[in-house]
């Protein structure tokens, strides 16, 4: 079998390495040649190794395998040693690449930075896309984030040279668009620092989104560890037409499994209803998979995929990719965890919200359901764009119905924004004229960055605490996400119901009955949106923005000024002392949803994602304290005043106190962002109780030597009192499979012993005691 290289440019430099090696037509096309700066000669994936492993797994396990084991399996560092059990055992696995954004990047190459190793083992690349605040439009707010972020930038760009990792500067795009128009390529295993990266899927690739830490354990060669995926199948049968489109399969399917309902899964999409989902529109359905807490999400390989390859410029992938098919989809009769089916003739167009991605509504219902419940009807703001919908094909779905907007004479009633993915896709959209038409109908077309979905948002329509209704095309619609505002009830939907309703201006309007009023007294109803899947001229690259590190970069210098507010370099966590814990001070029982929002804001906190004593301000101070349904205002058990999360935390720190966090279900939901564990870490926290973690959030904290552990009667939660103070016992013996002691001591005397449940391996167990994952790499080199 057939060896390929990942572009045109690496297929080049990889001839002569391998037998079978593609060969490549000595003509290249101006775009492939400015391409082949932006890759590395040893990103490539070799079908022979990938085959090879997953043959010797197949006939260990004796059966047919879903396309994510194939995946997932071959990429084993020991497909002939390694236990598989779905759900339960630990896999140890080799990804191909590692891709961060630059706010997560700063903590993951702070991380690297420790580790003292010379350069990363792996292809990587670092992706500036969250820094950039969307204020007044796309070019203004692009260079006062050049300005504003400029410490930050440069930090990243010098560790990029220093230690090989490629680097894409502010403005080259959102990270998750810029790997499938570059990285992604069927049967690649790719981790990302954004919980996102499952985006990856729609191109056949398994996409896992990670904290920095793992990313640190990828680029330093070190097998990364996976807990073998369970498998949910969704069959889709029927055909997308009509108003529905590939953003209402999510919707749905987030209405059925929950945010949770995903964790510890795969979900692999599969049935004759695939082919009629474009290449970018499978990116979607596994972009907004995270939001049900699955592992990632994948596509099989298809004609979409092939011709989405050709037009962005690798046509030999593709060519390669169709003799190796075998590999790049499920074996007949593979077995599913679960299934869930849907009809794609029959699916209606849903909208989601607010406050949660996953309260789901056929948009039919939605003016109803927001009158009964007291939901603001008027549309203040329609936002397009973001990570999940930004492709060519959803703007110009997007601007078929603005230009019948404007040739009856009508324009946005609510504010209305586009985030263009990439400058690939926004240079595009430009040539092509979707942009005129989408600033015509009163859009602004902001910068090529995550802006408004993560709350990188100025946004001065209204006053914080007034009630109002946004509509976006995004994938997360937390309390406060998008503009720090808890009363703004944000809805997720598609880019095209987004732009109906921006037109009208009001959630009770329905597209596909409601008539719309022009100008003039006439009574029209919007015709459904139209938009051709791939641009017909090739995309436009636009601005090349990316920066290949030195083949040496030994000789470089990264420097961190020791008196900045936005860096900080990592000082090791302090080992554990070989005891149990010993009367922890509950420093705040979480009531409800506690998301990694609520435990390490974004907004304008992005700022210090690079300096982890100044971000620790923000712990904690989204969540309601059940003592008094407050938000950051807890009791002090030192001083018997109340104050601030932080500040009662770093308190207990000065005054030698460990303590403890306790929580609902699914803790830690929503971004991967690793800070929401090193936050507690660094001030003194020793464990968090729940009675469930996210899967991510779980993953970090055992990374930076916390004990996240969870009741094994969730109903234990309740005998927890706010002033408590416990002790966890068992830890000399902590062991795989066997769980822990709480000792629960009150305020009046009295005490109670619960038992705690952990999912820790004997490789976890190490972090723990070395105070860290970090720390037992360092070990390990001595």
């Amino acid at each position: 079998m057939a060896t390929y290289c990942l572009t045109v440019a690496r297929l080049q430099l990889a001839l002569g390495q391998g037998a079978r090696r593609f060969h490549v037509a000595a003509a290249l096309n101006a775009k492939a040649k400015v391409a082949m700066s932006r890759f590395e000669p040893n990103s490539y994936v070799n079908y022979d190794k990938l085959r090879s492993n997953i043959d010797i797994v197949r006939k260990r396990l004796n059966r047919p395998l879903t396309l994510s084991e194939k995946i997932v399996y071959g990429h084993l560092d020991d497909p002939a040693g390694q236990e598989i059990v779905r759900g339960r055992t630990y896999l140890r696995l080799r990804p191909d690449r590692v891709a961060m954004q630059d706010a997560t990047a700063q903590m993951a190459m702070l991380q690297f930075i420790s580790s003292g190793l010379p350069k990363v083992a792996v292809p990587s690349t670092i992706h500036c896309d969250h820094l950039i605040e969307a204020q007044t439009g796309g070019a203004q707010d692009l260079q006062r984030a050049k300005e504003v972020n400029h410490e930050v930038y440069n930090f990243l760009a010098s560790a990029g040279a220093k230690y090989g990792v490629g680097f894409w500067k502010p403005g080259s795009g959102i990270i998750h668009q810029i790997i499938l128009e570059n990285y992604a390529y069927p049967g690649v295993m790719l981790i990302g620092t954004d919980s996102h990266t499952p985006n990856g899927g729609g191109l056949g690739c398994i996409c896992i989104g990670v904290g920095g830490a793992d990313a640190v354990d990828v680029m330093a060669g070190i097998p990364w560890e996976l807990k073998c995926p369970n498998v949910i199948g969704v069959k889709l049968t029927g055909t997308l037409s009509g108003w529905t489109s590939p953003k209402d399969v999510i919707l749905k399917v987030a209405g059925i499994l929950t945010v949770k309902g995903g964790t510890g899964a795969i979900v692999e999409y599969h049935g004759p209803g695939v082919d009629s989902i474009s290449c970018t529109g499978m990116a979607t359905i596994c972009n907004m998979g995270a939001e049900i807490g699955a592992t990632t999400s994948v596509f099989p390989y298809n004609h979409r995929m092939r011709t989405y390859l050709e037009k962005t410029g690798r046509g030999e992938i593709a060519a390669v990719a169709n003799e190796n098919q075998d590999l790049l989809v499920p074996d007949s009769g593979c077995h599913y965890d679960q299934i869930v089916e849907i009809n794609l003739s029959e699916l209606k167009p849903h909208i989601n919200g607010p406050f949660t991605p996953d309260l789901a509504h056929p948009v039919s219902d939605i003016g109803s359901v927001a009158e009964k419940n007291g939901w603001p009807l008027d549309v203040k703001v329609g936002l397009i764009g973001s990570c999940t919908n930004s492709s060519y094909e959803d703007m110009g779905r997007a601007a078929s119905l603005a230009k019948q907007a404007l040739d009856k004479g009508l324009k946005c009633k609510a504010q209305f924004t586009v985030t263009p993915g990439s400058e690939q896709i926004r240079a595009t959209i430009e040539r092509d004229g979707y942009a005129k038409v989408l600033r015509d109908v009163g859009g602004v077309v902001l910068a090529n960055a995550c802006g408004p979905c993560i709350g990188q948002w100025d946004r001065r329509d209204v006053k914080k605490g007034e009630k109002n209704t946004i509509v976006t095309s995004f994938n997360r619609n937390f309390t406060a996400r998008n503009d720090a505002n808890p009363a703004t009830h944000a809805f997720v939907t598609s880019p095209e119901i987004v732009t109906a309703l921006a037109i009208a201006g009001t959630l009770k309007f329905n597209p596909e009955t409601d008539f719309l009023t022009a100008p003039n007294g006439e009574k029209f109803k919007l015709v459904p949106p139209t938009g051709d899947e791939l641009p017909a001229r090739d995309f436009d690259p636009g601005q090349d923005t990316y920066q290949h590190p030195p083949g040496d970069g030994t000789s470089l210098k990264v420097d961190v000024n020791p008196q900045s507010n936005r860096l900080q370099l990592l000082e090791p966590f302090d080992k554990w002392s070989g005891k149990d814990l010993e009367d922890l001070q509950v420093l705040i029982k979480v009531k409800g949803k506690c998301t990694t929002d609520h435990i390490s804001a974004a907004g304008p906190w992005l700022k210090f994602r690079g300096h982890l004593d100044n971000i620790s301000n923000n712990l904690l101070i989204g969540a309601v304290n059940i003592e008094n349904d407050a938000v950051n205002k807890i009791r002090n058990h030192l001083t018997g005043d109340f104050g601030g999360v932080p500040d009662v935390a770093r308190h207990y720190k000065k005054h030698n106190v460990s303590w403890v966090v306790v929580g609902d279900e699914n803790y830690g939901e929503g971004s991967s962002r690793e800070h929401a564990a090193l936050e507690p870490r660094h001030l003194g926290g020793r464990a968090i109780i729940v009675k469930s973690f996210a899967r991510i959030h779980e993953t970090n904290l055992k990374k930076q030597g916390l004990l996240p552990l969870t009741f094994a009667n969730p109903a234990d939660y309740d005998k927890i009192r706010p002033d408590d103070k416990i002790s966890i016992l068992g830890l000399k013996s902590f062991a795989p499979g066997k769980s822990l002691k709480a000792v629960i001591k009150h305020s009046d005397g009295s005490s109670e012993t619960i038992e705690l449940n952990h999912t820790f391996n004997e490789t976890q167990i190490e972090w723990f005691q070395a105070g860290s994952a970090l720390n037992r790499m360092k070990e390990l080199q001595k």
